[in-house]
């Protein structure tokens, strides 16, 4: 949904593949389609693997960490786009290690670990650096509820690896009776952006809808971005009053320290006489 989202907000789908296709994987196909959740229009990003034999799944979803931090590595792509690509696959074994009690050398990234995957989070990557995106930001994080099947067997929502990369994030509570973050969307906005608890004041240029697989009847299965610039400083209508009462200092430091307020950028100061405890004179 993250990558379809991006595409739909003007990342270009050729220059997507030519740069996927630095990562020397093969057995896959990558298209973009627009298509409808409870009405609303958005972008789907399909992934289609070669094979569709259970022992070639198998053998995709089982990648350790360090396996796939070594295809990034071989990888033609700039050196920012691998960077931020390991930091991602990174924080999702350090996830996974902590929920199943072992180190990152050894942990499977079983679902997470297949080529479709490698491709979302390559391809997330990709996009911010093609649309030039300096700063991400995202709102409280929706969880779902219900039960999601793993390799590990029937759990709750959300998966504990979600869980654990949310750590320390807002998220909210839903109604809809399914997985509305899995691990590797986590790891993505985590990673790459910064969570507020409203959306900062911008002027938005762009929208994109990136669509679900499932076109649920309690909400529309999309994930929507903004891209935009944020207001610049000086624009905002609020300001900040510091006041301070000091005693025993001298006239020369007290102009020292006018002098440097205005330097670092304030609108106004000034000095006002009071008679302090046992008949000091301060400001």
């Amino acid at each position: 949904m993250i990558l379809g989202a991006f595409v739909d907000a003007g990342l270009d789908v050729t220059f997507l593949k030519e740069q996927l296709a630095k990562l020397h994987v093969r057995g896959y196909e990558i298209y973009a389609e627009k298509v409808k959740r409870s009405g609303i229009s958005g972008t789907k990003v399909h992934v289609i693997t070669s094979s569709n034999d259970k022992h070639a799944h198998h053998h995709n979803s089982h990648l350790k960490f360090l396996d796939i931090k070594a295809i990034i590595e071989k990888s033609n792509l700039g050196n920012d786009i691998k960077n931020d690509s390991i930091k991602i696959f990174y924080s999702l074994a350090i996830a996974e290690a902590k929920v199943h009690n072992t180190s990152i050398e050894e942990i499977h990234f079983h679902e997470v670990g297949a080529v479709d995957s490698i491709v979302d989070i390559v391809g997330s990557v990709i996009a911010i650096k093609y649309l030039g995106l300096e700063k991400l930001y995202f709102s409280p994080i929706p969880l779902g509820r219900g039960f999601v099947k793993c390799e590990h067997g029937t759990f709750p929502v959300p998966a504990p690896a979600t869980v654990e990369l949310l750590k320390n994030h807002l998220v909210i509570s839903s109604d809809t009776e399914n997985e509305l973050t899995t691990p590797t969307g986590a790891a993505i906005i985590t990673i790459m952006g910064e969570g507020l608890r409203t959306n900062p004041e911008m002027k938005i240029l762009h929208v994109g809808y990136g669509a679900g697989n499932h076109d649920n009847k309690t909400i529309p299965n999309l994930l929507r971005i903004f891209i935009g610039e944020l207001s610049q400083d000086g624009e905002s209508d609020e300001m900040w009053i510091v006041e301070t009462n000091i005693d025993n200092m001298s006239g020369e430091i007290l102009g020292f320290v006018m002098d440097k307020l205005f330097e670092a950028g304030a609108v106004d100061a000034y000095f006002t006489p009071i008679q302090m405890k046992k008949g000091r004179p301060g400001i």
